[in-house]
């Protein structure tokens, strides 16, 4: 207990914190020293901890705090029995590991330093317990009985262990103790010394796999560890050096090898599966080892040296030369016929697996990772084999599917090596779809043999069933393989022809009996209805079926996979058919029994909210009828104290700005959730985007009602955004401020007086010439304020006069030696080229209004000012429609035409065509401003007015109609 609580503080204490002194200096020197005085710790789970505890200080002491670490480790090892050598090794195997995992260039030199020290004794070391191990192997199995030789196990065993340790560090060494030969293209010494001799060792420990299974499990257990260990190392050495790794003296022995052992197994390795796996796992990474692939390209005549890139060509196809003659036509084909015949066929303990949970099979043959299980391995390598290999294979496997189906017809119900074989053969050729197209016509096979195989209810033609389902998913896209247009229109029209009976096919499936078919069948009709071909006019009869279906399987199902997986076509469903109203109240009664059952698994939950959310946008206007089942799940989702919070919060949030975005109005329970909105990001701004949605949302939904219960929430959220966020974020943000000034121009502004201050400072500030977001930044803000300028001037007036303001902009080191009002004229006229065309008419009011002032600068700004309203007027304005549709992204809506706009979006249309910068006549403004302006400088007006360019003056008049 002590030392875990031990290993628990060092990541807490030992380094200097701000918040904790940590550690003194000298008590980590004694407690180092104590560490290393219990070498030879009897308790095996002591020791293992003790050398958790060396490896996490060494991971912030070594090498500068504890440079004496390795060297005193190594110093011990030259007197010490077997039992603290191997306290040592594990020592030394799990610092290494710590020290590996550090990224920074200096700690990789470092590693590269202890590696070349290290590395000579270790592999000296190992292949000396090597020749103890198979020695007392030896021994064992010759004199089964002997209690003298019974009393040496112990011993032995730990020798075992030992060169266990060691082989993990030397693997460690090769593997982070050099660069990649892949980046520096040299050879790696140690790479051709160890790997041949690596495969020596699984080589000499394989016979003893069936020899030491019943009498000495322990090292029959170690031989499983060793040999599987053994191929890692050797996978793991290929990735990290494949050029080393490509030479002669190593591919070929250990791809040889390989290969025997997966298309001609000993009876012994056969049900090896582990060590099969890693060897499938060799044989896949160098298949699709990229460096292997041979150069098509070139080499320029008058080069002079030899590149990087053209020593990796040549290697490369050094490599795939040994590759040619490793793996000529016949053992290609053969590897594939054996892949399909021997390792796809389900055998005798899957189906009795089956029979006894078809739930928890179907998990564990599609879902588990595919170099756990023997099986999905075989799929795996077969797939990079017939990717390497298409023109090759492609007729074989088309061949072994007929094969297979004329030898097991569909009245076939026995389970004979025959229909196993089908089975595999189907699997096969699922796979490979994508280039099976070319050979096999999809439309004939499903009407010759898939359909009339669902036709057949016997129990046992689940097999097939299954099968079945996964090639109708595999299939969907068929048509996107063929390069020639004319195969791609027959492939598309033969697939119109066919999607109708498919579909009715999936959800036949959809209702087996069996749970493995239904959940094969669920995850490929999810498949179909989000290929972009989906047909819902041929499967809107299928609705009620399939929804029926999808209850009914959510309530037999156990597992938590399954659940999710229906969930989630239920969730596409929503998002890609319309006709959902009619099942409402049976979708709604669903998603609260599951919501109810559901309490603790957050990722069955998420899978819910993403499903309510497209419930949501499928009713539309009609979704205040869910609203009872609907708000209470939303209320806890955004609750930043409820226990889920980390896990839930994303999906609850877009599924409520999805809810405000198609609420026709708002609801008191929906007004009162907007501080929470606060809340969250008071917390942090993850959500920034969505949050800035659902305030948009509720401003146009809730209009007057939300600012009069909300004001004080909605000017805590603008203030806690603006000037905490980047420009991206601001960029989002500004629109929003936009439309609630433009909803309540009296109201709104006094409210927000804090964020229009930091608006003003963004404007002033320098530092956005060469930044292009920047620039989008002080544009919008400017156009914000110039639209309070020009609905309520009065306010804009006082702000720009208040002391707050003048000392704010001191604080950020803005130097304003003019009128504030005045420098935001400047920006008016700087801005004008990189704003909208309806922003570019708010700065030419604002621009006109100045012209009011009493100001003598005023007239400095004339030519200007003038200037930028007649190319505003003259310039006219963009379709409004354009205007408003511009930037405005329907983040949870499907268009299928305007009657599908979620109300938000509607009232949001409304809200820019009724935009009183709409109705005012800037052309009018000008020329009234202006007689004003001539009113209040007299002869001063009249002289600016003589100082602009004729042109200027010309167009003008153009575009005041004077005469």
């Amino acid at each position: 207990m002590a030392s875990v609580y031990f290993k628990n503080s060092i990541n807490r204490y030992w380094r200097k914190r701000r918040d904790s002194s940590g550690i003194s200096s000298e008590e980590k020197q004694h407690l180092k020293q104590k560490l290393l005085s219990h070498l030879r710790e009897e308790n095996n789970q002591i020791a293992q901890m003790l050398a958790v505890l060396i490896s996490k200080i060494a991971r912030f002491d070594y090498p500068r705090e504890w440079p004496e670490l390795f060297s005193f480790l190594a110093q011990q090892l030259q007197s010490a029995d077997v039992l603290t050598s191997h306290r040592i090794f594990m020592i030394l195997f799990r610092t290494l590991k710590e020290l590996s995992t550090k990224r920074l260039t200096a700690d990789q030199r470092t590693f590269a330093e202890i590696s070349s020290h290290l590395f000579e004794f270790c592999w000296r070391l190992w292949q000396s317990d090597i020749q103890t191990i198979l020695h007392g192997f030896s021994t064992i199995s010759q004199s089964y009985g002997s209690s003298a030789v019974e009393q040496h196990h112990d011993d032995l065993y730990l020798t075992c262990e030992r060169w266990l340790f060691c082989l993990k560090i030397i693997c460690q060494l090769v593997i982070s103790g050099f660069q990649s030969d892949a980046k520096c293209i040299q050879e790696i010494r140690p790479v051709k010394e160890v790997s041949p001799v690596l495969l020596n060792a699984a080589q000499s420990f394989l016979p003893y796999y069936t020899s030491f299974q019943s009498r000495h499990p322990k090292f029959w257990d170690f031989i499983k560890k060793a040999c599987t260990k053994l191929m890692k190392v050797l996978v793991a050495i290929q990735q990290r050096h494949p050029y080393s790794f490509g030479d002669t003296c190593v591919l070929q022995p250990v791809l040889s090898f390989c290969l025997n052992k997966i298309t001609d197994p000993e009876p012994d390795v056969l049900s090896f599966a582990q060590f099969l796996i890693k060897c499938m796992v060799m044989v896949k990474s160098v298949l699709e080892c990229k460096e292997y692939k041979p150069s098509l390209t070139g080499r320029v005549m008058d080069e002079n040296s030899v590149t990087l890139e053209q020593m990796k060509k040549n290697n490369s196809n050094a490599v795939a030369g040994v590759l040619t003659s490793l793996l000529p036509k016949e053992r290609i084909v053969l590897l594939c016929n054996v892949l399909i015949r021997r390792y796809f066929v389900l055998n005798s303990s899957d189906l009795e697996e089956w029979y006894e949970n078809s739930e928890a099979f179907h998990h564990e043959q599609d879902m588990v990772q595919w170099t756990e299980k023997l099986r999905p391995c075989a799929e795996a390598l077969y797939i990079v084999l017939f990717e390497n290999h298409s023109q090759l294979l492609a007729p074989i496997v088309v061949s072994i599917l007929q094969e297979a189906m004329n030898g097991c017809p569909t009245s076939v119900t026995e389970i004979t090596p025959g229909l196993l074989l089908k089975d595999a053969a189907y699997g096969a050729a699922a796979y490979v779809y994508y280039e099976l197209s070319n050979y096999l016509s999809f439309k004939d096979w499903f009407d010759g043999a898939l359909s009339l195989e669902l036709s057949n209810d016997h129990p046992n033609m689940r097999i097939i069933h299954r099968k079945v389902a996964l090639i109708l998913g595999q299939w969907v896209s068929e048509e996107i393989t063929h390069n020639d247009s004319f195969l791609m229109s027959a492939s598309m029209q033969i697939k119109n022809d066919t999607k109708r009976p498919v579909y009715c096919a999936l959800i036949r499936l959809l209702q087996d009996k069996d749970l493995s078919v239904r959940l094969a069948a669920c995850r490929s009709l999810c498949l179909h209805v989000e290929d972009a071909s989906f047909s819902e006019k041929d499967f809107s009869d299928l609705l009620p079926v399939c929804w029926v279906s999808c209850f009914n399987l959510v309530k037999e199902v156990q597992e938590f996979d399954s659940k999710v997986q229906v969930l989630n076509l239920i969730s596409v469903l929503l998002g890609h058919v319309n006709e959902v109203i009619p099942y409402a109240n049976n979708l709604m009664q669903f998603f609260q029994m599951v919501w109810e059952e559901s309490s603790g698994e957050s990722l069955l939950q998420i899978q819910l909210l993403i499903a309510l959310r497209n419930f949501v946008v499928a009713l539309g206007y009609q979704s205040p009828s869910c609203y009872a089942m609907l708000l209470p799940i939303l209320q806890k989702g955004i609750d930043i104290n409820g226990p889920d919070e980390l896990n839930l919060l994303e999906d609850s949030m877009l599924l409520w700005e999805a809810t405000i975005s198609h609420a026709p109005t708002m609801v008191p329970q929906l007004l009162a959730y907007f501080p929470c909105l606060v809340e969250i990001l008071e917390r942090n701004f993850d959500q920034l985007q969505v949050a800035v949605d659902i305030t948009e949302g509720y401003i146009i939904l809730g209009g007057r009602e939300f600012l009069s219960m909300h004001a004080s929430s909605v000017a805590r959220l603008l203030d806690l955004i603006v000037g905490n966020v980047n420009d991206r974020g601001l960029l989002s943000t500004l629109p929003v401020i936009d439309i609630l000034i433009q909803c309540f121009p009296m109201e709104v502004p006094p409210l927000i007086s804090s964020t229009l201050q930091k608006l003003v400072v963004i404007c002033l500030c320098g530092g956005d010439d060469k930044d292009p977001s920047k620039t989008a930044v002080k544009a919008s803000s400017a156009a914000i304020l110039a639209r309070i300028w020009v609905m309520n001037t009065n306010y804009l007036a006082q702000l720009t006069s208040e002391p707050s303001l003048s000392s704010l902009l001191q604080q950020t080191g803005v130097a304003i030696e003019d009128n504030i009002l005045l420098c935001l004229v400047d920006i008016w006229l700087d801005k004008v080229d990189n704003v909208s065309s309806h922003q570019k008419k708010t700065f030419g009011l604002a621009l006109s209004i100045i012209l009011t002032l009493r100001l003598p600068q005023v007239l400095d700004k004339l030519d200007q000012i003038l200037s930028v309203c007649t190319s505003v007027i003259l310039g006219g304005t963009d379709d409004l429609s354009e205007e408003v549709s511009s930037g405005d992204t329907l983040s949870s809506s499907r268009i299928h035409g305007e009657d599908s706009l979620p109300s938000k979006e509607l009232r949001r249309r409304q809200i820019k065509l009724s935009d009183p910068i709409n109705q005012l006549s800037l052309e009018n403004s000008v020329r009234e401003n202006l007689q004003t302006c001539s009113a209040l400088h007299g002869e001063s007006f009249n002289s600016a007015m003589a100082r602009m360019h004729p042109a200027a003056f010309t167009q003008l008049k153009q575009a005041l109609k004077m005469p």
